[in-house]
């Protein structure tokens, strides 16, 4: 079994750019996926800082409202990585997951660490790059012309332990 893991794709994020393609993809995948059989879940990324974008307690820490409509579950978390201290795990070994799927927000952050966290538990793990995005940019990190989405699809497809693909990459190799 397969799941697609849709990571933060909280109101508040998502009203800070134009992240309508992103969402676009997702939201393709979300209806591919749910069409075979497979899993659509999401993370909530819980911030306890009153003024973040995310606030907990804010509606801007909402899933976006077409995504929540579709998904199975809802796993909320405090760190970057979805399998530290979340039950995730236990919800994808009953489910008989071997293949999860990541799109969704910060990519720098969640879809970083939690791609990685996933390979080390022995899943085999695809990140879908341009159904990713990020509020950051160059200038977050002084690093001033680089593409922070495309800059982390390197890194995972250059370590040759995560299959990275674009939406019609994914579309001609598991549709």
């Amino acid at each position: 079994m397969k799941a697609l893991i849709i990571l933060d794709a909280q109101k508040g994020i998502i009203e800070r750019k134009d992240f309508n393609s992103q969402l676009d993809n997702i939201h393709k995948l979300i209806d591919q996926f749910q069409e075979n059989g497979d899993l659509v879940l999401a993370t909530r990324h819980i911030d306890k800082e009153e003024g973040s974008l995310i606030y907990h307690k804010s509606d801007k820490s909402n899933i976006e409202e077409k995504i929540s409509e579709k998904i199975s579950s809802v796993f909320d978390k405090e760190t970057p990585n979805i399998f530290k201290e979340t039950e995730i795990t236990k919800y994808l070994t009953d489910n008989d997951v071997r293949h999860v799927f990541f799109t969704g927000f910060n990519a720098e952050y969640c879809c970083l660490f939690s791609s990685i966290g996933a390979e080390t538990l022995g899943y085999k793990v695809t990140y879908i790059e341009d159904a990713s995005g990020t509020v950051n940019d160059g200038e977050t990190y002084e690093m001033e012309n680089i593409d922070v989405v495309d800059f982390v699809g390197c890194i995972l497809d250059w370590s040759g332990i995560v299959e990275v693909l674009y939406y019609d990459e994914y579309r001609e190799k598991y549709s």
